[in-house]
């Protein structure tokens, strides 16, 4: 099985590098059947990401030429601008003080942009530009508009509505809708009340999310009854996942239908995430899976990637795909129930591949929630950040230190 031999290289090369822990996630005959890995605390510094010799292995970028249409040039290129852009994110955003309006990597500058507001000093601007960020003058600050999301977030929103965000570029909340329900009264009237909580856009999606667990098929990752989803990446003592493929007491069997562990924590609706702790003879690696696309990832971090930078997820079911982030603190609205503070992205993925691992070069950056369309036609997918998760349960994340 392809899946175990992708499983023994990855560990025989951390053995050999000497980064392996006993700690919680897979069984010796099965480590690699897990696309997840880990990082570094559960702190969101946003601490720049680990130096590394190469920008990436020549399997990720082959991944990002095939997923974002890029040249390899223009690959190895934006990778190593979004290195650049994740490490001084925070110290640009610490600049602006007051006057910051969100930020984001912009793809055709290879630059992190930072937005300010008009009343920002001379002195200020200096100061971010200092960073190495560019600038942009904006209306309304960042403070203004997380307010005006969180209050879209206090609305009862009709299945319509797909979900809303702050989107630092358009310096507005984009309430997104689904296009056949964009006529709906129910709709209309969300509309007209998320307007008077302050700047909103209107886009539209081509369908409602949904959460991509998926019933029992086999060859899988791990199971909880009769659902499937994907690990995520690997804790010490267990790997976090999303929350709506299992309740806190539930227990989890692997790939090969071995006991794993037990679901410890688990959130959904409102959020989307969980963690499981594992034993019976089953260990943690820092890890994602490649699936044979790319080579097995180490992970060391988890420094924040900003809006525009590439992405890629490993799942079960659909395996290694890239994009990009499209947005950050995005609130979701599932059939469910809304979930917030989530991220939105423009990777594809389908049912079995909840829990997954999304990673940004070798810095995690959450688990794999749902979205809509497929890895045929396309989609977006959304995740839940790793760093929440880490603080919300007070877990630290296994990672690569060599």
């Amino acid at each position: 099985m392809r899946h175990r031999k992708l499983a023994h290289a990855a560990v025989a090369a951390l053995l050999t590098l000497g980064g392996v822990s006993a700690a919680g996630a897979f069984p010796a005959s099965a480590t690699g059947s897990h696309p997840g890995a880990a990082s570094a605390t559960g702190s969101d510094s946003g601490a720049a990401p680990a130096a590394a010799a190469k920008p990436a292995s020549d399997a990720l970028v082959s991944a990002m030429r095939r997923d974002l249409h890029l040249t390899r040039q223009q690959a190895e290129a934006r990778l190593a601008a979004e290195r650049t852009a994740t490490a001084i994110a925070p110290k640009a955003r610490r600049a602006a003080a007051a006057a910051y309006a969100g930020s984001w990597f912009d793809a055709v500058s290879g630059r992190l942009t930072v937005a300010l507001t008009h009343d920002a000093s001379a002195t200020t601007r200096r100061a971010v530009a200092r960073t190495g960020a560019a600038v942009r003058t904006v209306e309304h600050s960042a403070r203004t508009l997380d307010t005006a999301k969180a209050r879209i977030d206090r609305l009862p929103a009709p299945a319509g509505v797909s979900g809303w965000h702050v989107d630092p570029a358009a310096n507005t909340v984009v309430v997104d809708v689904v296009r056949s329900e964009r006529s709906d009264n129910d709709v209309r009237r969300f509309l007209a009340r998320a307007r008077k909580a302050g700047p909103v856009t209107v886009g539209t999606v081509s369908s409602a999310p949904r959460t991509f667990a998926a019933g029992t098929v086999g060859g899988d990752p791990y199971y909880t009854g009769n659902v499937r989803c994907s690990i995520g990446f690997s804790v010490y003592g267990g790997f976090v996942t999303a929350g709506h493929c299992g309740q806190p007491g539930a227990g989890v069997s692997g790939w090969d239908g071995s006991y794993i562990g037990t679901f410890q924590g688990s959130s959904f609706p409102d959020n989307d995430y969980a963690w499981v702790s594992v034993g019976n003879g089953w260990w943690t690696v820092p890890v994602v899976l490649g699936w044979g696309t790319v080579p097995d990832q180490l992970v060391r971090g988890s420094a924040v990637a900003p809006v525009g930078s590439s992405v890629c997820r490993s799942g079960s079911t659909s395996h290694w795909h890239c994009g990009t982030v499209l947005a950050m603190n995005e609130t979701v609205n599932y059939s469910q129930g809304a979930v917030y503070q989530m991220t939105k992205t423009s990777v594809c993925a389908e049912p079995g591949d909840s829990g997954g691992s999304f990673i940004s070069g070798d810095q995690a950056q959450g688990v794999t929630s749902g979205g809509w369309g497929n890895c045929s036609s396309g989609g977006e997918t959304w995740f839940q950040p790793i760093n929440e998760i880490l603080n919300r349960y007070g877990l630290t994340l296994h990672t690569y230190t060599g």
